[in-house]
């Protein structure tokens, strides 16, 4: 029997790359999406179609019960999306609080229930700058915890840590996947705004690697 993992899928570049990545390494793979009132939550709907393409297991847990206890970030409140560069100062009004350890931890204990030794998830160098939770030191940090949380270990793993969103993209077109399917701009309208900080990054990835982005774009 294939060992089980988790994949903490948001329907992004980067989770989408991380859960074929994972398929393709023979893992019996479950898909974990978390809705945590985000507003760009189109993309659930995306992971949703993937993982019925894919014909993997897929859950979508719905935590907005706890949203005012993760209050303050423009991804889920009141205030604008900011637009511009991904790197920008602005870019930390994105910051939703401990998102991450929430996530991971709800991830592990489905992990454990499943008696799957692996969660993956999509953190990658891009956003060290910005989000605290997808840093190295944050990842050996939760690491730690998983395997000593419970009975049984969980290792959690991050394929493309210590790379860039460019260097994603090249590892997923090596395996022929379809960008298409993916959703990353945190305006959850019809069609991509092409102005704020994910999006000006997923377009710099695909200029990087020569392709164009397959995804419509209202600018």
């Amino acid at each position: 029997m294939p060992e089980k993992a988790v994949v903490v899928y948001s329907g992004g570049m980067d989770s989408f790359t991380v859960l074929n990545t994972a398929i393709k390494q023979g893992l019996d793979v479950y898909a974990l999406s978390f809705n945590y009132g985000q507003k760009h939550s189109k993309e659930l709907i995306v992971a949703a179609e993937v993982c019925k393409q894919l014909n993997i297991p897929h859950k979508v847990v719905d935590i907005t019960a706890i949203n005012s206890l993760m209050a303050g970030s423009s991804l889920t409140g009141d205030s604008e999306i900011p637009e511009g560069d991904y790197e920008s100062e602005s870019m930390k009004s994105t910051v939703v609080p401990n998102r991450n350890m929430v996530l991971l931890s709800m991830a592990i204990a489905y992990a454990v229930s499943l008696e799957a030794g692996k969660v993956y998830y999509g953190a990658h160098s891009g956003d060290h700058h910005i989000y605290p939770d997808c840093r190295p030191e944050f990842v050996d940090a939760m690491n730690a915890v998983s395997k000593i949380a419970n009975y049984q270990s969980v290792e959690i793993v991050t394929p493309f840590l210590n790379n860039s969103k460019g260097e994603i993209l090249k590892a997923g077109l090596a395996m022929n996947l379809d960008y298409g399917k993916t959703w990353t701009c945190y305006n959850g309208r019809k069609k991509s705004c092409g102005k704020c900080g994910a999006c000006n990054e997923r377009l710099e990835a695909f200029a990087e690697q020569g392709k164009t982005d397959p995804l419509a774009y209202e600018a």
